[in-house]
């Protein structure tokens, strides 16, 4: 698993520390080589760092590797995602887990072989552009189908390598379970969650959630399951730092042609780590443009829970705030309309200053250039306050948003922003992340930042704090002076893990934070970022901002975000921190008039619109 942070001999300081920091500060965790962890805690360590080891000397091989000489090194890590790994009871969250991260003809795979390039797949003899291209709903990531029992698949950094091949074993271990206990049942005409959940185990929540993502082909696939046991194989294709290193430069030439092609290569920039959605849709105003055909869709089409949640609006008794509940409406609706009807929703929203990017390589990450000079304040979303429109158009100031990157691939992509644009002015990350002390839907903001990649501890001055982001909040809390640990991988950690890191107060766990603060380091210092080193970023020449989101709840083996992908009331979180990161880039810019007045405690009713009201055109 890694060292984890060590005592400070010294700290490494980009300026004098800070008042409320001691001179030495104590990262209050200790080196692993060192009697920081128990007994037990050292042994389940050492199990994650075999497991790791394992997979990463095996894939060096030109040939292909079995996954099962790998579930016994998984099994034994007892990762907190697939923690009845070892246990013949089924593990259902860990199942449905991958098989939201795994596209559906992973169901007659037989092989799975990852690269980093299309050249790559077509030097070794797999001509990918004769395949079938898959995805998956929980993770981005492209894939490539043959149709015989063969996936492609591209790969951006390590950190897909971590990522994918502890699912795909524990998509296999979970498989090769189900399909024991389907063959010892007597299966009926129709299989129902009910049923399958008394006669094979599990819980009849998690089978009708399974249900749910299948759809109509969950008895198909329950079929495929019990008519073969699970075998694949895996190969590895290059994975060479220089490989990454090509492949994030070649997703960043595609932004740079958007900036070139608008005449902004020259301006100063912010960068914003978030999602492809929340920052276009209060800067636009789209889909509020176009709310009576977004609820008249809800009305007609929408999941019963948002039905319901539209008629508490109706009757003022609903929470939440009917901005989100359009922005998650529209995001529903984006999600199953046609190519060229998604085309013309994004020309709307270039056509009010958001110009999106999408991406071509193995880096699956959309962006969007947003020049705050061509935004329309009466478009914005009320939560972002008075905005001096003077002040916004006299700005130089281009905003590029880009969807989260995975682990490894932030400190690729921040180094790759960081060497080309004119200047950098603010870095701001907005990620989802376990918590070990908070609730699913609460935000956390952190001052310490540990990386397990480099071993290092970083001290910063979050750019924000509670007061930036309570007002927006109806469902969660915000806790600030949180401490992240950046981890590389999300199976590849377990209840000894997690432990040792709540003991020492680092209660948020994700995966992007650390390599940003890696690329943040040799922004502001002469050499490469050091390894097992505390760090003090007092005074950097940038503004840096952390916001996470709480996804998931390890030590209750909550699954709400993670199994089942972001809800409703998972926006409300979502979309207070991303009011917080536009108000903080429009006061920097000066164009910030005084704060709007916090929303009130009581519900509010809403003149929703009803069907056969004047409706626009489809929302994005």
């Amino acid at each position: 698993m890694g060292r984890g942070p060590k005592p400070p001999g010294g700290v490494r300081q980009n300026g004098p520390m800070p008042p409320h920091h001691p001179q030495h500060p104590d990262t209050g965790v200790v080196d692993r080589a060192h009697p920081g962890l128990t007994g037990p805690e050292a042994t389940m360590a050492e199990a994650v760092e075999v497991y790791h080891r394992t997979y990463t000397t095996l894939l060096r091989s030109t040939g292909e590797t079995p996954l099962r000489v790998l579930e016994a090194s998984h099994r034994a890590m007892s990762s907190s995602l697939h923690g009845l790994a070892v246990a013949s009871e089924l593990d259902l969250g860990a199942f449905l887990y991958a098989v939201r991260r795994l596209p559906a003809s992973v169901m007659r795979a037989e092989r799975v072989v990852m690269g980093q390039a299309v050249e790559v797949f077509a030097r070794n003899g797999f001509s990918l552009s004769e395949w079938s291209v898959a995805s998956a709903p929980g993770r981005r990531r492209r894939w490539y189908d043959d149709g015989a029992g063969t996936l492609a698949v591209l790969i951006a950094s390590v950190s897909d390598v971590d990522d994918l091949i502890p699912t795909l074993v524990a998509f296999q271990i979970e498989w090769n379970k189900i399909r024991s206990a389907l063959v010892a049942a007597e299966l009926p005409a129709v299989l129902t969650p009910s049923w399958l959940a008394g006669a094979c185990g599990g819980q009849e929540d998690d089978w009708t959630q399974l249900e749910e993502v299948w759809g109509e082909a969950f008895p198909e696939r329950l079929g495929q399951i019990a008519a073969r046991k699970k075998s694949m194989r895996v190969r590895m294709l290059g994975g060479t730092q220089v490989g990454y290193a090509r492949v994030t430069r070649r997703w960043w030439e595609q932004v740079t042609g958007t900036m070139r092609s608008q005449s902004l290569r020259d301006r100063p920039v912010y960068f914003v780590s978030s999602n492809s959605h929340s920052l276009a849709n209060l800067l636009t105003g789209v889909a509020r443009h176009h709310e009576a055909s977004l609820v008249e869709l809800v009305e007609s089409r929408g999941p019963a829970d948002l039905r319901r949640e539209l008629e508490r609006f109706r009757t003022g008794l609903a929470e939440g705030d009917w901005n989100n509940f359009l922005y998650y409406a529209a995001r529903l609706h984006t999600g199953s309309i046609a190519t060229d009807e998604r085309g013309s929703l994004r020309r709307e929203e270039r056509e009010r200053g958001v110009h999106g990017v999408a991406s071509r390589t193995a880096l699956d990450v959309a962006a969007q250039v947003i020049p705050l000079d061509r935004l329309d304040p009466a478009s914005f979303d009320p939560r972002l306050g008075p905005v001096d429109a003077g002040r916004l158009h006299g700005s130089p100031a281009v905003i590029v948003n880009i969807d989260y990157p995975l682990g490894l691939a932030a400190y690729n992509i921040l180094r790759e922003v960081a060497e080309t644009v004119a200047e950098l002015r603010g870095v701001y990350i907005l990620g989802k992340a376990a918590t070990l002390n908070a609730d699913v839907g609460d935000v956390m903001i952190s001052n310490v930042v540990h990386d397990e990649h480099s071993g290092c501890t970083y001290w910063l001055n979050n750019a924000f704090t509670v007061a930036d982001i309570a007002p927006y909040l109806r469902f969660g809390s915000g806790l600030d002076n949180q401490r992240t640990v950046s981890v590389k991988g999300t199976f590849l950690q377990n209840r000894g893990y997690l432990d040792f890191y709540y003991r020492e107060a680092f209660t948020v766990v994700e995966m992007e934070v650390g390599p940003y603060c890696n690329a943040i380091y040799e922004m502001s210092e002469a050499g490469r970022y050091p390894t097992g080193e505390p760090v003090n970023f007092s005074r950097l020449p940038l503004d840096f901002g952390i916001i996470h989101y709480a996804s998931d709840t390890p030590f209750t083996q909550a699954r709400t975000l993670g199994a089942r992908g972001l809800s409703y009331f998972g926006m409300d979180s979502t979309y207070a921190a991303s009011v917080a990161i536009l108000r903080r880039v429009l006061r920097r810019e000066g164009a910030l008039g005084e704060s709007p007045a916090a929303p009130g405690g009581e519900p509010e009713m809403i003149a929703v619109p009803r069907p056969g009201d004047a409706a626009g055109e489809a929302a994005s």
